[in-house]
């Protein structure tokens, strides 16, 4: 029990002494850091007293200024207003042209659909006119054979029978 005692004050002194270091290294940032603001303060009084001080005469030039100014200001603000109103019939005028080459680009399209439409309606209708008029004769002359065919075989078996006085002739 005595060692975890000890233990637990020896983290405790160290944190301690952790701490102390920490406020002794921030006790010296703010030391620099006022010795610093106390010297941008020594160089900036000078300078600023007087401005303070003389606040009319600086009123007086800022009123000054402005008069001189509000012309320029002005007429800056016109040619806002020129510009702007230019850009908009601008991209008016441009917005109806995207749009009428939108609709001109989507009535070709229409226009090229159909037509290959047709073309492929008019390939698909000659290619079965082709293959009706090839097919057609191929039958003719694929019937005409096989009944040449079933003739020269029935002729042929008929042939046979006759050499061999086949099982025909013993029935009559």
């Amino acid at each position: 029990m005595d060692d975890k005692l000890t233990i637990f004050i020896a983290i405790t002194a160290a944190a301690v002494f952790l701490q102390m270091l920490i406020l002794f290294f921030m006790y010296l940032a703010v030391r620099s850091l006022s010795k610093r603001v106390e010297a941008a303060v020594e160089e900036i009084q000078p300078k600023v007293l007087p401005l303070l001080e003389d606040g009319k005469s600086i009123q007086q030039e800022v009123k000054t200024f402005l008069e001189t100014a509000r012309p320029k200001i002005e007429l800056v603000i016109d040619n806002a207003a020129h510009v702007t109103t230019v850009a908009r019939t601008d991209i008016g005028r441009v917005s109806a042209t995207v749009n009428d080459m939108v609709d001109r680009t989507r009535l070709q399209t229409i226009r090229i659909d159909e037509m290959v439409t047709r073309t492929l309606d008019s390939v698909e209708e000659t290619s079965e006119k082709v293959q009706e008029s090839v097919k057609a004769p191929v039958r003719r002359v694929s019937g005409l054979a096989q009944a040449i065919g079933v003739g020269v075989s029935t002729y042929l078996r008929g042939q046979k029978r006759g050499r061999n006085g086949g099982p025909d002739e013993m029935f009559i």
